[in-house]
């Protein structure tokens, strides 16, 4: 994507309200280009039923976003091109923009993600640094989130081997959170590898911490979690890593822990254990395909994909806040699925429903 009319166009897209990784995904498909579809946008949410207009991202919004990234070092990596990431290309969908500050070449795809808990034990923490230093030493990058706890450790044990460490942001790639995390910050910065999936500067938010965690695991060969309590955040990059089709480890740990029994839980659910590097890195050995993922057959809406009030006003009152997969939809609605993906596009971009990763929808 050499065209800056076509890279900028994708960044406005990124960015405009209700579009979505999912939703930006399908508009490429149906339009072939990100200019093709900001084009057609307004009209698209204005005939599902948006009252308002849709607050689509300025050309000169994106361009002082753009700006801003180069200003601090960072490179803006888009989905469609080379350079992109590729085991978090072979995701479905896709995040469409990725910021990177430092060295790039550590997204390649030798990466185990470390996560875990945040008030850690000097055991586990003990356990993440030399777990990252001997992943490293063996040629694996370590990615994590930059967390207190676990994550903090893992970085620091990354960072004594050639291999580097990846730090995922919640918010921009300069909000440094923690706050007693910025040297820490600053030194994977200049000597590994910080991304986000946000704009430059933006503030982290309850919301943009599962975003994260996907990244976390889209950008891994294995995730393995050291500690983790029931409702851990740790738990969610696991599980997101298993929709992802990557192995998932976990460190086991005293029943009398309260941060073991995520760990526990997920050993007894099919992950497989850890006790050392070695265990990961057996596990690595195996030759590991992902192939070309799957995509949706679109037509060109000729046959009225592009254009059905009965169908989407059909979807949404089959919608709730409860997630359903777009397959029953298809199958309560009798429609083409080139039909209920658009319609269900256009409710998004009405903001009258949510499009979610792994083929999901729930009202908005």
């Amino acid at each position: 994507m050499s065209d800056n009319a076509e890279r900028l166009a994708w960044l406005r897209l990124a960015r405009t309200e209700g579009v979505g990784a999912v939703g930006f995904d399908q508009l490429l498909q149906r339009h072939g280009t990100a200019l093709a579809v900001l084009e057609v946008l307004p009209d698209l949410a204005r005939r599902a039923g948006r009252s308002g207009p849709l607050k689509i991202t300025t050309a000169d919004e994106a361009q002082r976003e753009i700006e801003a990234g180069e200003r601090a070092g960072a490179k803006l990596l888009l989905s469609g091109e080379p350079d992109f990431p590729y085991l978090l290309g072979a995701l479905d969908p896709p995040p469409p923009v990725l910021w990177a500050l430092g060295r790039t070449e550590l997204l390649r795809p030798t990466t185990v993600a470390i996560v875990g808990a945040r008030n850690a034990s000097a055991a586990g923490l003990r356990f993440a640094r030399q777990l990252a230093i001997d992943l490293g030493l063996a040629g694996q990058t370590v990615v994590s989130g930059l967390a207190r706890g676990i994550d903090g450790a893992a970085h620091q044990g990354a960072l004594t081997t050639q291999a580097g460490t990846v730090a995922v942001m919640a918010g921009g790639f300069d909000d440094i959170y923690p706050p007693e995390h910025a040297a820490l910050h600053a030194q994977i910065a200049a000597e590994g590898c910080v991304v986000s999936e946000s704009r430059p500067g933006q503030r982290a938010q309850a919301k943009d911490f599962p975003r994260r965690n996907r990244i976390i695991s889209g950008l891994s060969l294995a995730v393995v979690v050291v500690e983790a309590e029931l409702k851990s955040g740790s738990l969610i990059t696991a599980r997101l890593a298993g929709e992802q089709g990557r192995d998932v480890f976990a460190v086991p740990g005293s029943p009398l822990d309260p941060r073991a029994k995520g760990t526990n839980g997920l050993l007894r659910t099919g992950a497989a254990i850890c006790e050392g590097a070695e265990d990961v890195l057996r596990e690595l050995r195996v030759p590991f395909g992902l192939g070309e993922r799957e995509r949706p057959a679109y037509d060109s809406g000729a046959d009225g994909a592009g254009d059905d009030p009965a169908l989407r006003e059909k979807l949404a009152a089959l919608l709730s806040p409860t997630p359903v997969s777009r397959d029953e939809l298809m199958r309560a609605t009798g429609a083409p699925t080139s039909h209920v993906l658009a319609a269900l596009l256009e409710l998004s971009l009405a903001g009258r429903a949510e499009l979610l990763p792994g083929g999901m929808v729930a009202t908005a």
